[in-house]
C-alpha cells in the first residue's frame, strides 16, 4: 500500500479532482480552479523532488488532472495510472518538458501542457545578470568582502572585463536569445554575432536601427553578423550565451574542442539546459584558464554539480532561477492550471502559445482555451 502523502485541500466538494505536486506562487491559479468546480489538492510533503511512488499516491484511483514540475519523471507508469484514474491532462509548470515521455502520454490519451510565453524577459534578464556578474567578478568580490579580507583599494583587485564595445555571441536566437541580445546591445553597446538555423530578421533590424541611433548622436554604432557556424561565434565573441533547445544534436554542444576555440578571457553563460555543456570538460577548462569565466543557471546532472565546479572561483552558479521573478512564476502557475482546467472542460487549444497575455490579465476572465498543449496534434485536439 502506498505511503500516505500530506496534502492541502481547496474546495473539497468540487466535481473535478486536480492535484498539484507542489505549492506554486500566487493564489489566482487556485481561484481559477476552485471557481470552476475543481477540488484542488496541493502536495505539502517536505521533499524537493517527489518520487514516482509519491506521485502515484497523489493520483490515487480518481483524478482528472495533475499539475507537475520539471524535476519529476513523467513516463508510462504515471500516465497509465492517471488514465486509469480517469485523468486526461497533465501540465508542467515550465516551458520545457524534457522530463515527459510524450509518446507515453499519447499512448494513454493524456494532454501535456507547458507554459511558454511568460518566461522570455525574465530568463533573458538572468542570463544578462550572469554575464555581468561573471565579467566583473561580482561574486568573488562579494565573498572577499564578507570574509573581512578587504583592507584597502589596490590597482589589480578583482580586475574583470569591460563589456562596452565588445562582442556578444548568441547561440540560438529565438525569443529568449533575442531578448538577451537586445539587453546586452542596448545596455552595454555591444556588437552582435549570432548563430541560428533560422535568420532572426527582427533582431537584425533592431540592431541596425539602434546602430543608426547611436551614430546620429555621435557615438560608435553597434553592428550585427549572422555567423555561418556556431564555431564562428565561439571564436569571435567575448561573451557567449547559450539558448538552444536540448535534443540529441545539442547534447554536449559545448565540449573540450569547442571550449578550446573560445578566447582565453571569454565569458560563457548557460540559462538554457544543463546537458548542453559537457560539465566535466568545463571544469577542466576553468582550471586551466583562470581568466575564462562562466555563469550557470542549469547543470548537467541537476540538482548536482560535477566534481570541482563548486570550487571554481571563475564560475558563477545559481540554482535554476532564470524564471524566478514573482510575475513570471505566478504566470506559469496560472497557465499550468488553465491547461489542465481547459482539457477537463473540453476547451480548444489556444492558437499561439507565445501570445498568452489574455490569460494573465488578472482583471479579466481568461479565454475558454488551453494556453499550450504540446501534443495537441497527436491527440487530435
Amino acid at each position: 500500500m502506498a505511503k500516505p502523502i500530506s496534502i492541502e485541500v481547496w474546495n473539497p466538494s468540487g466535481k473535478y479532482r486536480v492535484v498539484s505536486t507542489k505549492s506554486m506562487p500566487g493564489t489566482r491559479w487556485i481561484k481559477l480552479l476552485t471557481d470552476n468546480d475543481c477540488r484542488l489538492e496541493i502536495c505539502t510533503e517536505k521533499k524537493t523532488i517527489l518520487s514516482v511512488d509519491d506521485i502515484l499516491a497523489l493520483i490515487g484511483d480518481h483524478c482528472h488532472g495533475v499539475i507537475g514540475q520539471l524535476t519529476e519523471d513523467w513516463g508510462e507508469v504515471l500516465f497509465s495510472a492517471l488514465k486509469r484514474a480517469g485523468g486526461t491532462a497533465f501540465s508542467n509548470m515550465a516551458v520545457g518538458y524534457n522530463n515527459v515521455d510524450v509518446d507515453a502520454a499519447n499512448k494513454n490519451g493524456i494532454a501535456i501542457g507547458n507554459t511558454p510565453g511568460v518566461l522570455t524577459e525574465t530568463t533573458a534578464e538572468l542570463a544578462a545578470s550572469l554575464s555581468v556578474a561573471a565579467a566583473r567578478r561580482i561574486v568573488e568580490a562579494d565573498q572577499f568582502m564578507r570574509a573581512g579580507l578587504y583592507d584597502g583599494w589596490l590597482p589589480h583587485l578583482f580586475v574583470g572585463n569591460l563589456l562596452k564595445g565588445q562582442t556578444v555571441g548568441v547561440i540560438g536566437a529565438g525569443r529568449i536569445g533575442s531578448a538577451y541580445a537586445r539587453m546586452m546591445i542596448e545596455g552595454f553597446k555591444m556588437n552582435l554575432i549570432y548563430f541560428d538555423l533560422y535568420q532572426s530578421t527582427r533582431l537584425e533590424k533592431f540592431v541596425t536601427a539602434y546602430g543608426q541611433f547611436l551614430k546620429a548622436n555621435g557615438e560608435q554604432p553597434v553592428t550585427w553578423k549572422r555567423a555561418s557556424s556556431m564555431e564562428e561565434v565561439l571564436r569571435e565573441a567575448d561573451v557567449i550565451s547559450l539558448h538552444p533547445v536540448l535534443d540529441k544534436t545539442t547534447y554536449h554542444l559545448i565540449n573540450p574542442e569547442r571550449l578550446a576555440m573560445m578566447k582565453k578571457e571569454a565569458v560563457l553563460v548557460n540559462a538554457s539546459r544543463g546537458p548542453v555543456i559537457d560539465e566535466v570538460a568545463l571544469v577542466e577548462h576553468l582550471k586551466a584558464n583562470p581568466m575564462f569565466r562562466v555563469g550557470l543557471d542549469v547543470f548537467e546532472d541537476e540538482p548536482y554539480m560535477k566534481p570541482g565546479l563548486a570550487e571554481m572561483k571563475n564560475a558563477v552558479v545559481v540554482p535554476h532561477i532564470a524564471s524566478a521573478s514573482k510575475w513570471t512564476r505566478e504566470g506559469m502557475a496560472t497557465l499550468a492550471a488553465l491547461n489542465v482546467l481547459g482539457k477537463i472542460k473540453g476547451y480548444p487549444v489556444w492558437g499561439n502559445p507565445n501570445a498568452v497575455e489574455p490569460f494573465l490579465d488578472e482583471e479579466a476572465t481568461p479565454p475558454p482555451a488551453c494556453p499550450s498543449i504540446v501534443n495537441a496534434k497527436q491527440l487530435g485536439n
